[in-house]
């Protein structure tokens, strides 16, 4: 079963920006809430650049790192990086590996730690 198109409406779907480099840090997908959110850095047109024109020396060491432990073990798949306390969120790195458990990619996982404000769903 192609499981493709489920995943790609999961990540359409996500409130958190999902941002999907390949191994040579280029940026291959945004979603909606991606774009939007980076839209003073030029949005959708991001896709096909380098993360690393996104990011600074300190982050851009900070993502190389990652990726060589990412290399180290097919068990090293995610880790925290940091809190945003402006945001109130945990980010983390994400591995993104093929059926073989090659590393093909990785991104950048969001978790707010807010209170969800909406109504529960109730009929």
């Amino acid at each position: 079963m192609d499981l493709s198109k489920y995943f790609w409406s999961i990540t359409e779907q996500d409130r958190c920006a999902v941002v999907i480099c390949n191994t040579e840090h280029k940026i291959i997908y945004m979603n909606p809430a991606a774009i939007s959110r980076y839209a003073k850095s030029g949005g959708a047109k991001l896709v096909g650049k380098s993360i690393f024109e996104c990011h600074n020396t300190k982050s851009q060491e900070k993502i190389k790192k990652v990726i060589a432990w990412f290399n180290e073990s097919t068990e090293n798949n995610i880790v925290y990086t940091y809190h945003n306390e402006k945001e109130n969120k945990d980010v983390y790195m994400v591995a993104l590996r093929d059926e073989s458990k090659k590393l093909i990619g990785y991104y950048e996982k969001h978790e707010y730690r807010n209170i969800e404000r909406e109504k529960p769903f109730d009929k």
